[in-house]
């Protein structure tokens, strides 16, 4: 089943509407920890803000995202804290939970996709945010300092242009603040209130 970008976004704004809901908070399995730069980090917890454009949408909300080598927990949420959407990975099976809803695919692209029309880089995110780049993406140019600038990133629909418009230190290491990934129908802005490297407590 799939819904239109249109139902999925008024979907959204009557769930922001309403004051029920879970609220997001770190995960207790975690702690955090120092690194050096940010692929040394096996597992990270981000608190930001996202907005999305399209040519038929525009949506913008807190995002938290515990990300870990084979595992993810993505949540759109309100200021108050209600959560609006959940996106979970687990060992090659993702969960979509919306509207009251609960989808599920094998892969997190394709449910998003499937279910709201929206063509987010899901695999290539967690390289981006972090300043890394993937195996499709080139360089096209960089900032004084070393860090980067811009790059092009090869999709087969229509390629991606990420810019990276600010960096912070975050748990010891440069990582971006302020993402824009751009093509021709969508226009994706990430800001990374608080990146913590984390890892798994000891029991």
């Amino acid at each position: 089943m799939r819904l239109s970008a249109s139902l999925f976004h008024l979907a959204l704004i009557t769930v922001l509407l309403a004051l029920a809901g879970c609220s997001v908070t770190p995960s207790e399995d975690f702690i955090a920890t120092d690194v050096t730069n940010a692929a040394q980090a096996k597992a990270w917890e981000l608190q930001g803000k996202i907005a999305v454009k399209t040519s038929e949408d525009k949506f913008s909300t807190n995002l938290y995202w515990l990300h870990q080598p084979k595992a993810n927990d993505l949540r759109l949420t309100t200021v108050l804290g209600t959560t609006v959407l959940t996106l979970k990975t687990n060992q090659g099976m993702a969960t979509l939970e919306v509207d009251g809803k609960t989808y599920r695919d094998s892969n997190a692209q394709d449910l998003l996709t499937g279910i709201s029309g929206w063509s987010i880089p899901l695999d290539s995110l967690p390289l981006w945010i972090t300043g890394q780049i993937g195996s499709n993406d080139k360089i096209v140019s960089y900032n004084p300092d070393g860090t980067i600038k811009q790059l092009i990133s090869h999709d087969p629909q229509a390629n991606w242009v990420v810019s990276f418009i600010s960096w912070q230190q975050q748990s010891g290491a440069l990582v971006p603040k302020l993402l824009m990934i751009t093509r021709e129908d969508m226009q994706i802005k990430i800001q990374t209130n608080q990146w913590t490297a984390v890892a798994a407590k000891t029991k």
